[in-house]
């Protein structure tokens, strides 16, 4: 579809005669891409051959060999975590002023956080009663051991507010930097004009981060080799079979709310298709699952986000504290089933207000996953809550990388999901844009340099995004 600028160009644009029989020329002479999905798939499909030729063949150089490759793209992901974190919150608590009803926006964002984790949450308890998933295992309490990191109501309320400015980056403590990062937003907009030049260079420094990001990102296909190669290697299959239903279930608990919950919502609520959501969404999706990092993903969810018609200056906020706060798969889904699986293991029985604690812990205590790769602290903070040994931690940590996949895609997804429905209930949707989100794995050479309405024909995750105009009613009250 041509944008109206197109048009009016073309209509001031003479053009030059053609004879009859001269051939026209090509529309492009860029080889196509090769769209991000397929390479993803491609990563995930030779990843799976070369595990599975290092664990039958023992061939140990090739397991480290992937092993490397994996934490070395883990690793470039979480370098950028710290100050893109506290940057991304900074700037989009500021940039709230530039909205009409900042406040009301806010609010109905969380509460629609906390509803949407409530749903997950029931979705997964009511899995893990009706399979049973500790059952049938084999496993005991002695193959369990104490996790490395706990959390506890006390360490997570203590833990917020950090003992100087330079721990929680250098010690990763996502919780703690989004605190200050809080602190500096809202201090920034007391001050008004005054803070302008410190905003500037936040800004700057925002898109330096995500610029270098986006390097990394395009290094997702082969990150994916190394990352599912080692766990094939590792852990190989036999391995899954052994926390079969578990897995089965975390993966069925997050379908449930990523393709059953989500779309009832947007259809239901946002009056949006929700075809077209996974459209334009799916991007960060994919990549979610290959890197399982929510932060990591979070310029390529608010690159989507921006594209399916949520004004910028909303999804700024919204997708940077989504990204560290919304978490239907690692805290809601996966400690409720999770839950009830070391329960059964150490054959402690659950009462009606035991299930009530877990929910309260997925709805309340879901900033302590933070957005980092894994749910180990959450999982923990609701075995203390509940009584239950964190020994069962370990347990899991084997399975984690597997199910961590889908917890984090869920993740992501609902991150996108709640700025849409907020923007929708609050009349600011560029449902135009909606209506024209890019396709899945686009390989258009346009880059994000859109028309007014956001639509572009290219949705690769590897597309960088750049600065485009919001919505006229963006601003609407």
């Amino acid at each position: 579809m041509s944008t109206s600028a197109e048009t009016a160009e073309s209509a001031q644009t003479p053009r030059a005669p053609q004879a009859a029989n001269a051939p026209k020329a090509p529309k492009s002479s860029r080889i196509p891409r090769f769209p991000f999905w397929a390479q993803i798939l491609a990563g995930l499909v030779l990843g799976v051959v070369l595990g599975g030729i290092a664990k039958s063949g023992d061939v140990s150089w090739l397991t480290t060999t992937l092993q490397h490759i994996g934490d070395l793209f883990v690793q470039l992901l979480k370098l950028a975590v710290a100050p893109l974190v506290f940057f991304a919150i900074l700037v989009s608590i500021t940039n709230l002023r530039q909205v009409n009803n900042a406040a009301r926006l806010a609010t109905r964002t969380l509460l629609w956080f906390m509803t949407t984790s409530l749903i997950a949450v029931a979705i997964g308890l009511a899995i893990g009663l009706l399979t049973n998933p500790g059952a049938g295992t084999g496993l005991t309490p002695k193959d369990g051991k104490l996790p490395a990191h706990t959390g506890s109501w006390i360490d997570f309320l203590t833990g917020i507010v950090p003992s100087d400015v330079i721990t929680p980056f250098t010690e990763l403590n996502v919780l703690q930097i989004v605190f200050m990062a809080a602190v500096a937003g809202i201090a920034a907009l007391q001050l008004g004009d005054k803070a302008e030049p410190v905003l500037k260079i936040s800004r700057s420094a925002l898109e330096l981060l995500q610029k270098a990001l986006w390097w990394v990102i395009r290094l997702a296909p082969i990150g994916t080799v190394g990352l599912i190669g080692h766990a094939i290697a590792t852990y190989g299959w036999n391995l899954i079979g052994k926390y079969a239903t578990f897995t089965v279930d975390i993966y069925v608990g997050c379908a449930l709310v990523m393709f059953g919950v989500y779309p009832l919502l947007l259809s239901a609520v946002g009056k949006v298709s929700p075809l077209k959501f996974f459209q334009g969404a799916w991007p960060a999706i994919q990549l979610a699952f290959v890197s399982r990092s929510s932060v990591g993903t979070m310029p390529v969810t608010q690159q989507v986000t921006e594209r399916l018609g949520v004004p910028r200056e909303y999804a700024s906020f919204a997708v940077p504290f989504g990204s560290t706060t919304k978490m239907d798969g690692c805290a809601s889904i996966y400690p409720a089933i999770a839950a009830i699986f070391i329960a059964q293991i150490f054959d402690v029985p659950l009462s009606i207000a035991d299930y009530v604690l877990i929910a309260f812990v997925s709805v309340i205590g879901s900033a302590a996953t933070a957005g980092l790769t894994g749910a180990t602290v959450t999982l923990t903070l609701t075995l203390s809550t509940l009584g239950l040994p964190l020994e069962g931690v370990g347990l899991l940590m084997a399975i984690d990388p597997i199910v961590d996949m889908m917890r984090t895609a869920t993740n992501v997804a609902g991150q996108s999901v709640i700025p849409i429905l907020v923007s929708a209930k609050e009349n600011i949707l560029d449902r135009e844009a909606y209506a024209h989100a890019a396709g899945i794995g686009g390989t258009s050479s346009d880059t994000g340099t859109g028309s007014g309405t956001g639509a572009s024909s290219g949705s690769d995750a590897s597309d960088e995004p750049a600065p485009a105009p919001v919505p006229a009613a963006a601003t609407a009250s």
